[in-house]
């Protein structure tokens, strides 16, 4: 099952499904070694994602999770480690694939980076353009650009344009997209973008576009 999307939010993949207090798992030192229990902090560094990533990822039900009486999540570094083996997600690999997200919606950027951080990439996020423009200029670049049309200030457009004389076409994979624009697949093509996803936006086929388009760059170890 693919990790949650944000609860009560407009990009929920489904109804809300909250657990009550007498459905939550009892976090007890007693009957664990003290060690073995992880905070939410200690349990996203283990597993090398934010901290977002963990609770969605436990509010989904792939991770077990226990609560304390005050209601904060602790975990078993047991089940953290047979969570990676089974499924390697949040390791990362030598040569994992990283994604820098630019948009303004803090919730989207979400979505995206749970799914993109349970196949084992590395996000990042910038929630303007001009934020996007800065995180390029460092020495370590992304292997794709997400970015969305619609921002205040400088749009996506504008960004594109920028990227593409900055770092050539083929160099660095872009992929465009709106929650509120239509009809901008010429646009975006003409711009140098590889793919653009309009309205009705689905954050999911946004998620699989990327993992197929990073699948010919990147080989996960």
């Amino acid at each position: 099952m693919r990790p949650s999307t944000c609860r009560g939010s407009r990009w929920s993949s489904g109804p809300a499904t909250p657990v009550t207090v007498g459905e939550q798992a009892r976090y007890d030192p007693t009957v664990e070694p003290r060690d073995n229990w992880l905070t939410l902090g200690q349990a996203a560094k283990l597993l090398g994602v934010a901290q977002s990533t963990v609770r969605a990822w436990s509010d989904a039900g792939r991770l077990p999770v226990f609560y304390t009486p005050g209601g904060h999540r602790r975990f078993k570094e047991d089940d953290l480690h047979a969570f990676l083996s089974r499924n390697g997600a949040g390791s990362r690999p030598r040569n994992a694939a990283t994604v820098l997200i630019v948009d303004d919606d803090p919730r989207l950027r979400e979505v995206i980076r749970v799914n993109l951080e349970y196949d084992g990439m590395v996000v990042r996020e910038a929630a303007t353009a001009e934020e996007g423009l800065r995180a390029l200029e460092g020495g370590d670049p992304p292997d794709l650009v997400m970015l969305d049309v619609m921002m205040p200030g400088l749009d996506g457009w504008e960004m594109l344009r920028r990227v593409r004389e900055q770092h050539g076409l083929d160099s660095l994979p872009v992929i465009m997209f709106s929650g509120k624009a239509d009809g901008g697949r010429e646009k975006a093509k003409a711009g140098g973008a590889q793919a653009f996803i309009g309205k009705p936006l689905d954050p999911l086929a946004l998620v699989e576009q990327a993992k197929a388009l990073l699948r010919v760059r990147v080989t996960i170890a």
